[in-house]
């Protein structure tokens, strides 16, 4: 079963279904019953067309479950409407279901936990992840916001910077989580930026590109993650980088500073550097303050602590790192590698082992406890044992 298939096929279905007047809810329950069923039959039964098929389905099995509310009798008169099951024109409707699922009757960070959910294809547990929520938490958002569209027309598109946030996401998760969504983000945010004049939507885009460019350099053969001072930066490709910064430089020139033309600026410096050592560290202090200053977010403080540590020494990093929550994810990471510069490898190696036992994915776990054991096995060469 072709599982990278039926997610791309996902979102178009779901408009469908939408477009001929189920509510949202009820819509996608109705969509993953479908796929249920393309798991069940399709290795023995492929279908020649597998978009008709999902929606003849799902259409099917939103009847069947509009039937049995109270709305039945003036939902049954669309019985006549189902779709036949031949083939269905090709049209790319993602970018239009993340803008009707930022609705204006849900908040901004509901629309988002909504949006991920129904039509990024993430889990619960990787969208509160994503928002430093507990699980049980963003479980209770998405509910509130089915709630909320259910029985609404979707017919009034949310706003820009929702569905921004969105694609945000959705790369992070995708560029160094479970699930491979990061080339769907780039497709996405390359329409947005084409249809709509906004800088943050072109910041965006520029920010993907410039992370998308390290990608090959990011993993060893053996699946291990390589820490950026350590990649091989022949292995990035530069056509991107050159397109990202091109379109980077054109959005700043619009002089309205915004979330992501920031970040894409870090990512920039650290694409221009020849070699980690030559890296503007300075001038990424100054981009981060900016970034404080749009944001107020603790992960931007988090990940200028680093910044800090290497434009001004480990010491002054971990003076920075003070400042914050203990409890932030990664906080561990950040503190075991700064203390591990400052000279104190006992304590890095620590901090090192607590970083992996909280890492949230297998390839970070890894890292994090190689870094532990090679530490410690200086450690031990350095007394003899």
């Amino acid at each position: 079963m072709d599982e990278v298939l039926l997610r791309s096929l996902t979102p178009g279905v779901l408009t469908v279904l939408v477009r001929r007047g189920a509510d949202f809810a009820a819509a996608e329950d109705a969509v993953q019953d479908a796929l249920v069923e393309a798991i069940r039959v399709w290795p023995a039964d492929p279908p020649r067309d597998p978009k008709g098929w999902l929606v003849t389905v799902a259409w099917r099995r939103f009847l069947d479950a509009a039937r049995a509310d109270t709305a039945r009798r003036r939902r049954e008169d669309r019985v006549d409407d189902e779709p036949s099951p031949g083939p269905v024109p090709a049209a790319d409707d993602t970018l239009h279901l993340y803008f009707l699922c930022a609705h204006p009757a849900l908040t901004p960070s509901a629309a988002v936990a909504l949006t991920l959910r129904a039509v990024g294809g993430l889990t619960t547990r990787q969208i509160a992840r994503a928002y430093l929520v507990p699980e049980a938490t963003m479980a209770q958002r998405i509910s509130r916001a089915k709630r909320t569209v259910s029985g609404v027309r979707l017919d009034r598109p949310g706003d820009v910077a929702t569905v921004l946030r969105v694609l945000y996401l959705v790369f992070n998760e995708g560029y160094s989580g479970d699930v491979d969504l990061a080339a769907e983000a780039v497709r996405l945010t390359r329409q947005l930026a084409a249809r709509i004049d906004h800088p943050e939507a072109a910041g965006l885009l520029a920010l993907m590109l410039l992370h998308h460019a390290r990608r090959a350099a990011r993993t060893a053969p053996d699946g291990s993650l390589v820490p950026l001072a350590e990649q091989d930066r022949s292995r990035w490709d530069t056509r991107l980088i050159a397109e990202g910064v091109g379109i980077l430089q054109g959005a700043l020139a619009r002089d309205r500073l915004g979330e992501y033309q920031a970040q894409a600026a870090i990512a920039a410096l650290h694409a221009d550097a020849p070699t980690a050592e030559e890296t503007d560290w300075v001038q990424i202090v100054e981009w981060y303050d900016e970034l404080v200053r749009l944001t107020a977010s603790p992960v931007v403080r988090l990940n200028r602590a680093v910044a800090v540590g290497e434009a001004d020494g480990p010491r002054a990093g971990l003076t920075a790192l003070a400042e914050l929550d203990p409890g932030l994810p990664r906080y561990p990471a950040v503190a075991a590698y700064l203390h591990e510069r400052d000279g104190d490898p006992v304590t890095a190696a620590r901090l090192y082992a607590e970083a992996a036992r909280k890492a949230t994915n297998l390839a970070e776990r890894d890292h994090l406890t190689r870094r532990a054991a090679r530490i410690n096995a200086r450690s031990d060469a350095g007394h003899g044992l």
